[in-house]
């Protein structure tokens, strides 16, 4: 069959929901008892769920597609191939070891540097969701689409992670200033605003401290809900990929690019 045909996006996508599946009961029963921290060198931390997920996943996507590549949080790059699957086991560890359930395990593939496929697995807050391209977004199975508001005196906002964005005096005043215009702001984070976003809860998310593992699965997600996916410049997500501007419609998107990147 093509290399990224209808027919292999579909059977590569029931693999790497199957992984996501498998890694996630392991998270759950570890999640369950509890697991001791240890902090990486980037001062972040990592758990025994962390490496035996990434290990469970990088052998079922192995066994299925040996000459495909892989890119994981905990083990780093393995092969050579112009398919790349992206994985990050326990999205959300921080989370994790306090015992809030707002973590996930994230599976995308990048075929020549294009997202194709994500599954996004959130084991205790019993959400699956998933797409490919020219698929649709599913959730647990029932296909989902973004709201179509494209006001923002309509909108809901979500922001994540947003350090970075607070050493741009101008750029946290645009922020502020588009705050104050929406109609509801929250801050659900990680795996959760995006599915929001994607089944039509919810129409912004921001964040300015991500990496391409966090959100890979996520883009494509949003994008097949028929939502809006760049970084905060409005680029295409590629694996330097540092922020995001997720919104609902172009309209939205647009109309808070351009807020943000006029200050």
């Amino acid at each position: 069959m093509p290399e990224t045909s209808d027919a292999f996006l579909d059977r590569a996508l029931d693999v790497a929901r199957g992984a996501a599946l498998a890694a996630g009961e392991l998270i759950a029963r570890h999640f369950a008892r509890g697991v001791q921290v240890e902090i990486k060198a980037d001062d972040t931390p990592v758990t025994i769920a962390d490496r035996e997920a990434e290990d469970t996943i990088r052998h079922l996507l192995g066994r299925a597609f040996p000459d495909h590549a892989i890119l994981g949080e905990e083990r780093g790059r393995t092969g050579t191939s112009e398919f790349l699957w992206l994985v990050d086991p326990l999205d959300g560890t921080k989370s994790f070891v306090r015992g809030m359930p707002f973590f996930s395990t994230q599976i995308a593939l990048m075929h020549r540097g294009e997202l194709v496929l994500g599954v996004s697995h959130a084991c205790v807050y019993g959400e699956t969701m998933w797409a490919r391209r020219g698929g649709g977004a599913f959730l647990d199975g029932k296909r989902v689409h973004v709201a179509d508001t494209r006001e923002l005196r309509d909108a809901v906002l979500s922001l994540g992670n947003i350090k970075s964005l607070t050493k741009n005096g101008r750029r946290w005043n645009a922020l502020g200033a588009l705050i104050r215009e929406v109609n509801r702001v929250r801050g659900y984070g990680d795996f959760a605003h995006y599915h929001l976003l994607a089944r039509g809860a919810l129409d912004i998310v921001i964040e300015s401290d991500v990496n391409i593992l966090d959100i890979a699965a996520l883009a494509v997600i949003v994008r097949e809900a028929g939502g809006i996916f760049t970084d905060l410049q409005g680029a295409e997500p590629t694996l330097e990929t540092t922020s995001v501007l997720a919104a609902a419609t172009a309209e939205l998107h647009s109309e808070v690019r351009r807020r943000l990147l006029e200050t």
